[in-house]
């Protein structure tokens, strides 16, 4: 077993075919809530078994910051906003748009929409549940919980869905805003009484600020991009402050999209490393450099005078099935490492492998001789 605290999992992984099973029917189904075990016998002893088995392969591989695999997720965003009091879920007419593999157009599973029926609230959430019996498995090895970034979470509600105004719940958009925002906090007060101590927000949206990226309809024609951005970045830090002054860690994963081996999202780092590295107040960062999308690595230096914060470098893909080329990876290590601190810098993959339920395309095997070379490059590469 390789053990090194130098190699971290951004948070999922690919769920037992048993699991899937139901997971597959939930996003059929419109009458059902979250988080559904009452309308699928068998379902929610088998999503326990099942965590309680990709926990103890954690263990035993040797991972030092343990999730759930994300078992209890079915979309690695919504189940969350789905566990808040005032919201409902339906079928939309379309899913998320993504690249395919061909470069065409893909599209996500389509039970992404979201309703507000009545003032959010973040009390006694079904992630606590998870917590709880994730902590108490781990026994003295770190645990993390991943959750959705509270600044994308209000995009797609006000932005994109525009779930504010006369026929709403909230009537104006800071109203929803500061909905929004009061049950992130009354989550992360449980989270925190519950004995939390880490919390991973995970945030797909930062590259459509990017000028760089020519998929972004943000930024095109767009003459309010800057106060867009600087309210976008506000609300992460009004959630990370109060995350902090809870004795909260407060971590984000800056995903560029990742369904089923697809991806989203263009727009290199550089672009956007000012606003959105440099000015949001997370302890650590776990970014994605696994192919050139994300440009040059030099992005870091706006890191520099910011000591406390740790980056994870995601060189690694987990959208493959292959092995990844470790030469490529130690020489962006090495570059990073010119740049901030080594003690600064871990590695990853660039994302999880299982964001939502249908999980990359690749097999439970390749996964974890994936993560066994993450763990091998980065002993060798610390020695530690």
């Amino acid at each position: 077993m390789t053990k090194t605290d130098r190699f971290q999992l951004v948070g999922s992984l690919l769920r037992s075919n048993d699991l899937l099973t139901y997971k597959e029917q939930i996003e059929q189904r419109e009458d059902i809530r979250y988080p559904f075990y009452d309308s699928f016998p068998g379902y929610k002893e088998t999503e326990e078994a099942a965590i309680k088995n990709v926990i103890e392969e954690q263990k035993n591989q040797g991972i030092t910051v343990l999730t759930d695999g994300e078992y209890s997720k079915s979309m690695w965003h919504l189940d969350f906003l789905w566990g808040f009091a005032g919201i409902e879920r339906y079928i939309a007419d379309q899913g998320y748009s993504f690249k395919d593999l061909d470069g065409g157009h893909f599209e996500t599973r389509k039970d992404i929409g979201i309703r507000i029926t009545a003032p959010l609230s973040g009390k006694d959430h079904h992630f606590l549940t998870i917590f709880k019996e994730l902590q108490e498995q781990a026994g003295d090895t770190e645990v993390k919980l991943t959750v959705w970034g509270a600044a994308h979470a209000f995009t797609e509600l006000a932005i994109f869905d525009g779930l504010y105004g006369e026929n709403q719940v909230y009537k104006t958009k800071e109203a929803l805003k500061e909905g929004l925002l009061q049950a992130y906090k009354e989550f992360l007060d449980d989270y925190q009484a519950a004995g939390g101590k880490i919390i991973q927000f995970d945030d797909c949206l930062w590259e459509l600020f990017a000028e760089d990226n020519d998929s972004s309809f943000f930024t095109e024609g767009n003459g309010g991009l800057e106060d867009l951005a600087d309210e976008f970045v506000a609300i992460n830090n009004e959630i990370a402050d109060y995350g902090h002054k809870l004795g909260l860690h407060v971590w984000t994963h800056n995903c560029r999209g990742n369904y089923q081996s697809r991806h989203a999202a263009g727009g290199s780092y550089a672009a956007i490393a000012e606003k959105f590295l440099r000015d949001q107040h997370y302890d650590r960062f776990f970014l994605e450099w696994d192919d050139d999308r994300a440009g040059d690595i030099s992005a870091l230096e706006v890191l520099k005078d910011r000591p406390d914060v740790s980056v994870v470098l995601g060189l690694l893909s987990s959208k493959t099935n292959t092995l990844d080329d470790e030469t490529r990876v130690v020489a962006l290590l090495d570059k990073a490492s010119t740049i901030l601190p080594k003690e600064r810098l871990y590695l990853s993959h660039q994302c999880g492998f299982a964001s939502c339920d249908c999980g990359n395309e690749l097999t439970q095997e390749q996964q974890w001789q994936k993560i066994n070379q993450g763990q091998k490059i980065a002993q060798a590469y610390w020695g530690e």
